[in-house]
Protein backbone atom coordinates (compact mmCIF):
# COMPACT_ATOMS: atom_id res chain seq x y z
CA UNK A 1 0.00 0.00 0.00
CA UNK A 2 1.07 3.40 -0.87
CA UNK A 3 1.18 6.10 1.93
CA UNK A 4 1.32 9.66 0.40
CA UNK A 5 1.94 12.88 3.11
CA UNK A 6 -1.59 14.07 4.61
CA UNK A 7 -3.30 10.65 4.10
CA UNK A 8 -4.91 8.65 6.82
CA UNK A 9 -5.32 4.99 7.11
CA UNK A 10 -8.87 4.20 6.38
CA UNK A 11 -10.07 2.26 9.70
CA UNK A 12 -11.34 -1.36 8.63
CA UNK A 13 -14.95 -0.51 11.15
CA UNK A 14 -16.26 1.63 8.18
CA UNK A 15 -17.53 0.09 4.98
CA UNK A 16 -15.45 1.01 2.07
CA UNK A 17 -16.78 3.84 -0.24
CA UNK A 18 -16.77 2.26 -3.79
CA UNK A 19 -15.19 3.98 -6.25
CA UNK A 20 -17.78 4.00 -8.91
CA UNK A 21 -20.27 6.89 -8.78
CA UNK A 22 -23.97 5.95 -8.96
CA UNK A 23 -25.28 7.24 -11.71
CA UNK A 24 -28.12 9.96 -11.28
CA UNK A 25 -31.59 9.52 -11.13
CA UNK A 26 -32.98 12.41 -12.65
CA UNK A 27 -31.51 13.44 -16.41
CA UNK A 28 -28.89 15.82 -16.02
CA UNK A 29 -29.13 18.65 -18.78
CA UNK A 30 -25.73 18.76 -20.33
CA UNK A 31 -23.62 22.25 -20.33
CA UNK A 32 -21.17 23.68 -22.21
CA UNK A 33 -17.56 23.51 -20.81
CA UNK A 34 -16.98 27.38 -20.94
CA UNK A 35 -20.60 27.15 -18.32
CA UNK A 36 -19.21 24.42 -16.13
CA UNK A 37 -15.64 26.17 -15.62
CA UNK A 38 -17.58 29.27 -14.96
CA UNK A 39 -16.27 31.07 -18.24
CA UNK A 40 -18.06 33.75 -19.66
CA UNK A 41 -18.12 34.51 -23.72
CA UNK A 42 -15.82 37.60 -24.24
CA UNK A 43 -18.16 40.26 -25.03
CA UNK A 44 -15.50 42.86 -25.31
CA UNK A 45 -16.11 43.17 -29.01
CA UNK A 46 -19.62 43.24 -29.01
CA UNK A 47 -19.53 46.46 -26.72
CA UNK A 48 -17.18 47.87 -28.87
CA UNK A 49 -18.99 47.38 -31.92
CA UNK A 50 -22.05 48.79 -30.00
CA UNK A 51 -20.07 51.77 -28.99
CA UNK A 52 -19.04 52.13 -32.63
CA UNK A 53 -22.71 51.99 -34.46
CA UNK A 54 -23.56 54.48 -31.20
CA UNK A 55 -20.83 57.45 -32.43
CA UNK A 56 -21.58 56.92 -36.04
CA UNK A 57 -25.39 57.26 -35.64
CA UNK A 58 -24.24 60.21 -33.58
CA UNK A 59 -22.45 61.51 -36.16
CA UNK A 60 -24.84 61.30 -38.63
CA UNK A 61 -27.15 62.71 -36.74
CA UNK A 62 -24.98 65.67 -36.10
CA UNK A 63 -23.97 66.08 -39.77
CA UNK A 64 -27.40 66.12 -41.05
CA UNK A 65 -28.29 68.41 -38.11
CA UNK A 66 -25.68 70.92 -39.37
CA UNK A 67 -27.13 70.74 -42.94
CA UNK A 68 -30.60 71.94 -41.68
CA UNK A 69 -29.38 74.81 -39.77
CA UNK A 70 -26.95 75.81 -42.69
CA UNK A 71 -29.58 74.90 -45.16
CA UNK A 72 -31.95 77.17 -42.70
CA UNK A 73 -29.43 80.28 -42.80
CA UNK A 74 -29.32 80.32 -46.50
CA UNK A 75 -33.11 80.30 -46.73
CA UNK A 76 -33.30 83.67 -44.58
CA UNK A 77 -29.96 85.31 -45.99
CA UNK A 78 -32.52 84.64 -49.74
CA UNK A 79 -35.37 85.86 -47.85
CA UNK A 80 -33.59 89.33 -46.95
CA UNK A 81 -32.29 89.78 -50.28
CA UNK A 82 -35.84 89.49 -51.64
CA UNK A 83 -37.24 91.54 -49.30
CA UNK A 84 -33.94 93.99 -50.16
CA UNK A 85 -34.74 93.65 -54.40
CA UNK A 86 -38.52 94.36 -53.76
CA UNK A 87 -37.88 97.57 -51.84
CA UNK A 88 -35.67 98.57 -54.78
CA UNK A 89 -38.42 97.79 -57.28
CA UNK A 90 -41.01 99.67 -55.81
CA UNK A 91 -38.38 102.46 -55.14
CA UNK A 92 -37.95 101.91 -59.00
CA UNK A 93 -41.51 102.39 -60.21
CA UNK A 94 -42.09 105.17 -57.61
CA UNK A 95 -39.69 107.09 -59.46
CA UNK A 96 -40.55 106.23 -63.02
CA UNK A 97 -43.96 107.48 -62.32
CA UNK A 98 -42.92 110.40 -61.26
CA UNK A 99 -40.10 111.14 -63.85
CA UNK A 100 -42.31 110.72 -66.64
CA UNK A 101 -44.78 113.55 -65.98
CA UNK A 102 -44.16 116.63 -67.76
CA UNK A 103 -42.73 118.73 -65.21
CA UNK A 104 -39.74 116.65 -64.17
CA UNK A 105 -38.53 115.92 -67.91
CA UNK A 106 -38.79 119.88 -67.89
CA UNK A 107 -36.52 120.38 -64.38
CA UNK A 108 -34.32 117.66 -65.78
CA UNK A 109 -33.54 119.53 -68.94
CA UNK A 110 -33.04 122.69 -67.01
CA UNK A 111 -30.85 121.36 -65.02
CA UNK A 112 -28.67 119.17 -67.77
CA UNK A 113 -28.40 123.28 -69.34
CA UNK A 114 -31.02 122.54 -72.35
CA UNK A 115 -33.36 125.78 -72.56
CA UNK A 116 -36.79 126.13 -74.24
CA UNK A 117 -36.85 126.50 -78.05
CA UNK A 118 -37.54 129.88 -79.80
CA UNK A 119 -39.67 130.69 -82.02
CA UNK A 120 -39.96 128.38 -85.18
CA UNK A 121 -38.07 130.08 -87.96
CA UNK A 122 -39.75 129.57 -91.71
CA UNK A 123 -37.21 129.29 -94.46
CA UNK A 124 -38.46 130.60 -97.63
CA UNK A 125 -38.31 127.74 -100.37
CA UNK A 126 -38.18 130.22 -103.67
Amino acid sequence: MAVYTGARPQPSFLPRRSRVVDPPTLPRRRIRGAVRARRRANRLPIILGGIVVAFVLAFFSLAQTMRVSATGYDVGKLDAQRDALLVRKSELLTDLNRLTQEPAVRKMAVDAGLTQLSAPVVVGGN
